[in-house]
């Protein structure tokens, strides 16, 4: 830009030295001619080679700019258009695991488009923990909420038999929202609460918990009763991850009780069972070892602690039940299913001093943390 300037001024010098050439030329009457003294004749021999030394200055000026110009502007466009796309140059370089950012992506189905988006790895599982996790959460919270989102994932995924399988953006799986749905959420806190959540998503890049060289299934949930459940008590399955822990912590969560009051006859209606209209309802309870529900007898019907959570839309299935006149009142402690991580207990681990990897390694039993290329290569490679 500089030569061309240059090389502008140069012209401006030449064009007022040919005007007043030519005024020399035309010796109009009673015009002065200030600072030309030098005659006419004198001229003749220089004027060619003042034209060819002004042809070579434009010559050395012009040419490297029509070439330097044209490559400075396509790649200025190209970093704008890489900016705009999010092609940030780091997000291509390989991390210490060898897992690009770009190297794997999450295929979500949306469920108010009903359309599958791919979303990088990382990206996905920031916005998983946004929306699984408060942000104001310890760091180390938040860094084992993120470890546990990014296992599930991985987890699901390999286990689907179509390759182009999806996960789901709720809590079927893990509840997912993009950047422009965060942001009206968040409001004005959006780039603090983000800026946090990041950092905790960064801390285990690329990592995932496995155990026996396998992506585990990570269950997590909110707030435990004070124990964590086994998960053959309530699901069907025994993982030998899934264990029963002591969770003090979550009686300081807000959501440790809830009480819920029903007519005896919606509590029928919801089971499917015929409850007496007057009078009182037999309730017979067995617990697991976990301190909640297995059993209970309502009238003459047996049901599961998770039947009744689940048909009654308990907050747990460790509940009791006192009946006042005509109507059954539940009182429930936890929130959630109560197996794997607590959420609330890994809180209050983080504010006792534990890192994130003490925090998943007391919720899930025996497990190592590797990487995701490592322990899913078909899922990068895909």
């Amino acid at each position: 830009m500089k030569n061309y300037q240059k090389y502008l001024r140069q012209k401006k010098r030449q064009k007022r030295a040919r005007t007043l050439k030519q005024m020399q030329n035309q010796r109009l009457p009673g015009i002065k001619r200030p600072g030309n003294s030098f005659k006419l004749a004198n001229n003749t021999w220089k004027s060619p080679a003042i034209l060819l030394a002004a042809g070579l200055v434009a010559l050395i000026l012009i040419v490297p700019t029509l070439i330097v110009v044209p490559f400075t502007n396509d790649s200025a466009a190209e970093n704008v258009s890489k900016e705009n796309k999010g092609e940030a140059k780091t997000a291509m370089e390989k991390t210490d695991d060898g897992l690009k950012e770009d190297s794997m992506s999450v295929a979500v189905m949306r469920h108010q488009t009903k359309e599958v988006e791919n979303i990088p790895l990382e990206t996905y599982v920031t916005r998983v923990v946004a929306n699984e996790m408060p942000a104001e959460f310890e760091m180390e919270a938040l860094k084992a909420q993120a470890l546990a989102a990014r296992t599930y994932v991985v987890y699901q995924l390999s286990n689907k038999e179509d390759p182009d399988g999806y996960v789901t953006d709720t809590e079927q799986d893990q509840v997912y929202r993009n950047d422009a749905e965060l942001r009206k959420i968040m409001g004005k806190d959006y780039d603090k609460k983000m800026s946090k959540i990041k950092k905790a998503v960064a801390a285990s890049k690329g990592k995932i918990l496995t155990y026996k060289e396998k992506p585990i299934f990570p269950a997590f949930f909110s707030t435990s009763n004070g124990y964590t459940e086994n998960s053959e008590d309530y699901w069907s399955n025994k993982l030998p991850y899934l264990r029963s822990v002591k969770s003090p912590w979550d009686e300081s969560s807000p959501k440790f009780m809830d009480q819920k009051t029903m007519a005896v006859k919606d509590v029928g209606t919801a089971l499917g069972v015929p409850l007496p209209a007057s009078g009182g309802v037999p309730v017979e309870i067995s617990r697991t070892g976990g301190h909640r529900v297995k059993k209970v007898k309502l009238a003459d019907k047996s049901f599961s602690g998770k039947e009744v959570r689940e048909k009654l839309a308990l907050r747990s299935s460790d509940f009791t039940v006192k009946q006042k006149d005509d109507y059954l009142i539940f009182t429930t402690k936890g929130f959630g299913h109560g197996i794997g991580m607590s959420q609330y207990g890994a809180n209050g681990m983080a504010k006792e001093g534990k890192n994130y990897k003490e925090i998943v390694k007391y919720y899930y039993k025996d497990v190592a943390i590797t990487s995701v290329p490592e322990t899913a290569p078909k899922l990068v490679s895909r």
